[in-house]
């Protein structure tokens, strides 16, 4: 079965996460890199949907015009 793809809430949310762990150094030195690695893989769902959404918005706005 497909995993759900994460909505830009839960992506930011854990990227809160994931930010205060390392602001509190609560992570251990091992895991600093897989947090930093999904860090980014976040980082770029956010920014992909973020895209997507800007584009889908200028065209409902240019269909108004």
């Amino acid at each position: 079965m497909a995993k759900k793809a994460e909505s830009y809430n839960e992506a930011i949310e854990k990227l809160r996460n994931i930010i205060a762990e390392i602001e509190q150094d609560k992570l251990d030195v091992d895991l600093l890199t897989d947090k930093v690695k999904e860090a980014t893989r976040l980082i770029k769902l956010c920014k992909d949907k973020l895209y997507k959404v800007d584009a889908e918005v200028k065209k409902v706005l240019e269909e108004l015009e």
